[in-house]
């Protein structure tokens, strides 16, 4: 065999050899779809932060965290019948739903809606303080929804019972109504120290 032959059959190898490393490197790595579990944290770090920076009120975050309990309770329900897993019908149906809860968060952090960050009363730093301490419950994980959906269920009944109390007065709180929504805000405090330190987690 001359010597141009083998140069040319070596050339050949070569290029045998180094095809699939290129189309290895040369094709981008898709990234893979988030499982349900990265979704559900995604959706309660949304709502955290909606919490937090007051895009959310205590109504609102009731209500898609009584969703996304609902979603949650579905899926164990799923596993449940499924030995432990999930079919491929079922993540289909529970991404779906997860997709409606995702522009529910949406609408309800750009809407007109707002929770006061900047409060100039003690009552309205006590509502903060206490969206606060939900909102790091939530982040941690240390609130699962439905517990989340209880707590934020009481503070938009005081919210709106406040909201009442001055509208009949001025917009001012009289010291009995004054006093009786420390009591209230007293008691969700207490429960949500107990529900964040319960054992239970997101």
């Amino acid at each position: 065999m001359n010597s141009v032959l083998k140069m040319a059959l070596f050339a050949g190898a070569l290029g045998t050899l180094a095809a699939p490393a290129y189309s290895q490197t040369a094709t981008p790595q898709s990234n893979p779809a988030p499982t349900i579990q990265e979704r559900k944290e995604n959706q309660q770090d949304r709502i955290a932060n909606g919490v937090q920076d007051g895009q959310l009120t205590a109504g609102e975050t009731k209500n898609l965290e009584s969703k996304e309990a609902g979603v949650n309770q579905e899926e164990r329900t799923m596993r449940k019948e499924d030995d432990g897993h999930l079919t491929a019908a079922d993540r289909t149906a529970l991404n779906q739903q997860q997709n409606k809860l995702s522009g529910n968060i949406y609408a309800d952090k750009h809407n007109a809606a707002v929770q006061n960050t900047n409060p100039k009363t003690e009552v309205g730093e006590r509502q903060r303080n206490q969206q606060e301490r939900i909102a790091q419950g939530v982040k941690s994980g240390q609130l699962t929804a439905g517990e989340t959906a209880h707590l934020e269920g009481h503070e938009a009944a005081i919210n709106k019972e406040v909201h009442n109390d001055r509208a009949a007065n001025g917009g001012h709180l009289t010291p009995a109504e004054h006093r009786e929504v420390n009591h209230q805000q007293n008691r969700t405090s207490n429960a949500i120290y107990r529900k964040k330190h319960n054992g239970r987690v997101q």
